[in-house]
């Protein structure tokens, strides 16, 4: 009960930063906004459209991205019991953005929802994939996971772009794939809220989850039925996947950054970490948006790309640590 209160004030911080760069994200753009007359209610200038149809939902995106997209990684990761899966490192993105490929292919006037449901279909059984193998892999180092996650994303990249070129459909791809939010708009993130309801889910099964971490004979010695807990959480981590992929692109390595992270000061226990989770997924990609708007102002640097650099950076140095320990 005392960590808990020790932690409880972290976390008001941790909100209130989030505020903070919500509040910088609000205010920094291309256009310059006059809060005087916003305030007035003057439309001279559009400042309030620019500010409700732009601004306020490009933030929202970023902070619904970050959050859904670590808690999606948090929840690989216990399942998973191993600490370097993420849907970045295990094929899930890639699978995503297979799927949405194939419905360009298929169906390419049909609703963004359908694409989302192909996408997030094609992201589960990719993830599914990859822990078949896993089982039937003898593991002498937790680092050989993610590396056989990272050899299937490459291969199923690979194809990916096989059958876009084939089709002359690249391009296609890359804009419905690149991570960005510059493209967003009101109107066209609202399908971003579906992955705030998917982390609520997982907030509420985070003891079943917690549980299922520990093991199948764990699990089921407690009369939970391990299969249905991993189907869920493996559901829920297909679906955030999708709707990001289809909504903003692809943004990797959130959900294996911020995870180890908050994991360092929080602990195991899903129920207690996911608030963190979130919020300190909200903020890094708050963060590394500024970046790439403020880095080569007023042109901007896609999202995907400065968390590429950061992410890949940060599991770099996570993989140094391990083998140091393991030395």
């Amino acid at each position: 009960m005392s960590d808990e209160r020790r932690r409880g004030p972290w976390l008001v911080l941790g909100c209130l930063s989030l505020l903070v760069l919500a509040g910088l994200s609000v205010t920094v753009g291309s256009f310059d906004l006059s809060w005087r007359q916003l305030l007035s209610g003057g439309q001279e200038r559009h400042d309030a459209l620019v500010l409700l149809a732009s601004r306020v939902p490009r933030t929202l995106a970023a902070m619904l991205v970050g959050s859904s997209m670590a808690v999606a990684g948090l929840l690989m990761q216990m399942l998973a019991r191993n600490r370097f899966v993420a849907p970045s490192t295990a094929g899930t993105i890639e699978s995503a953005s297979l799927g949405l490929l194939v419905a360009l292919l298929v169906a390419p006037n049909a609703p963004v929802p359908t694409k989302m449901v192909i996408a997030a279909a094609f992201a589960l059984a990719g993830t599914a994939l990859l822990l078949a193998i896993v089982r039937r892999v003898p593991l002498r180092s937790a680092i050989v996971v993610p590396l056989l996650g990272i050899m299937l994303g490459s291969v199923i990249g690979a194809a990916t772009t096989f059958v876009a070129y084939r089709y002359d459909m690249l391009q296609s791809l890359a804009a419905w794939t690149t991570g960005d939010f510059s493209r967003v708009l009101r109107g066209r993130y609202e399908m971003l809220w579906i992955g705030a309801a998917l982390t609520a889910v997982a907030y509420v099964a985070a003891d079943r989850f917690t549980v299922a971490g520990m093991g199948e004979a764990f699990t089921k010695n407690l009369g939970l039925n391990y299969g249905r807990v991993v189907a869920l959480g493996l559901t829920i981590v297909s679906l955030v996947t999708a709707v990001n992929v289809v909504t903003v692109g692809s943004v990797p390595f959130i959900g294996l950054v911020v995870p180890n992270v908050v994991n360092l000061a929080v602990g195991d226990n899903l129920r207690r970490s996911i608030p963190w989770v979130a919020v300190v997924g909200a903020s890094f990609v708050l963060a590394c948006d500024l970046i790439g708007r403020l880095v080569r102002y007023p042109y901007e640097v896609p999202i995907g790309t400065v968390i590429g650099v950061l992410g890949a950076a940060a599991f770099l140095a996570m993989l140094l640590r391990s083998s140091h320990r393991v030395g």
